[in-house]
């Protein structure tokens, strides 16, 4: 059990700050994501 709790910190807490990110990211990303389909539907009404 005494081994059990660093390693809960040591990998507990570099899991947490990925998932963060990743949820702040995926945001952002999907924003990315209909900005770049609306460019190309502009661009295809251009053509």
């Amino acid at each position: 059990m005494e081994e059990l709790a660093p390693l809960i910190a040591n990998v507990g807490f570099p899991i947490a700050v990925s998932v963060y990110l990743l949820v702040r990211i995926e945001g952002k990303i999907e924003s990315l994501t209909m900005s770049i389909r609306e460019l190309a539907e502009a661009i295809g009404r251009i053509i």
